[in-house]
């Protein structure tokens, strides 16, 4: 029989990508957690790590080994919640979202789960995608609103307990400086800001522009990186350069700025949530969902 805490021991392992660095996240000795993995590769009859100068990797069958980890994390969060109901009558729900989006359609998707279910006790934390997928498949929340660009999401759903909904996709906007020579402009193409200077608002727009701008034959002068798209748009008000936000970012609407769609076909965020599918049949999830597709297909309707 394979033992839960040597299956805990190696997903921190995996994680964090060192024996020091996961004995310190458990609070256990590097000793006592090599002692874990070597325990549970003699019950398997396979190594499950490999050590070297630069860390710990795992090896396909480590691989299996914490998807199932993380599988049983989840029936584990998913049984305590049911546990935690016949007690008290109420459901708990975590969910994990980008600012950006929460802002634009969790509110009013919250507002119709506890309209539906109002005994739902929520919990709501902050996360990026590449942080809030892999909470969903360790049942840490039940759902993530996130995104991604034109590659995979970060963190799922090649774990095939994750289903990703799709909302809404979200274009990236040029941002200028009010009276810009090309502020006026009903569309532009990316390649005709070669000469200009930019400033970011986020570092994975930073790497998306960047994958952009070399189809377009340049290199982006990048004058500025922030996290915040309100700083970066401040900025593009001072002229200290131009920038490259998602529509739904609340920073276009700041004075001094002018956003002005990149034709198609331009950068985009897609937005959608990350569930464990065998859980979207509880009614409070089904809820949720639901009301985060009608927020996006609202927000659709709105769009110029």
């Amino acid at each position: 029989m394979i033992d839960v805490q040597r299956l805990r021991v190696l997903r921190a392992v995996a994680e964090r990508g060192s024996f020091n660095q996961a004995a310190a996240a458990l609070r256990l000795t590097p000793s006592a957690v090599s002692q874990h993995v070597a325990a549970l590769e003699r019950s398997l009859g396979a190594r499950v790590v490999v050590r070297s100068t630069r860390g710990v990797t795992l090896t396909r069958a480590g691989r299996i080994m914490v998807e199932a980890a993380e599988s049983v994390a989840a029936e584990l969060a998913s049984a305590r919640e049911q546990v935690d109901r016949l007690g008290t009558g109420r459901t708990r729900l975590a969910v994990a979202t980008f600012t950006s989006g929460g802002r634009l359609l969790l509110p009013g998707a919250l507002a119709a789960l506890t309209a539906a279910h109002p005994h739902t006790v929520l919990h709501v934390r902050e996360a990026e995608p590449e942080e809030a997928v892999p909470l969903v498949r360790q049942g840490a929340v039940d759902l993530a609103l996130a995104y991604h660009f034109d590659g995979p999401l970060p963190g799922g759903p090649g774990h095939r307990s994750v289903e990703w909904t799709a909302l809404m996709d979200d274009p990236l906007r040029v941002v200028l400086p009010e009276g810009h020579r090309l502020a006026g402009r009903a569309a532009l193409d990316i390649g005709e800001l070669a000469a200009e200077p930019w400033v970011l608002g986020c570092l994975k727009t930073e790497a998306y522009l960047r994958r952009y701008a070399e189809r377009a034959g340049f290199e982006p002068d990048v004058r500025g990186t922030t996290t915040d798209y309100f700083f970066a748009c401040s900025l593009v008000a001072a002229r200290v350069g131009i920038s490259l936000i998602p529509s739904i970012a609340p920073a276009s609407e700041l004075p001094g700025v002018r956003t002005v769609p990149v034709r198609a076909p331009g950068p985009a965020r897609h937005i959608g949530v990350a569930t464990i599918g065998r859980r979207r049949d509880h009614p409070e999830l089904a809820t949720l969902v639901e009301a985060l597709r009608e927020q996006a297909r609202r927000h659709t309707r709105r769009e110029p």
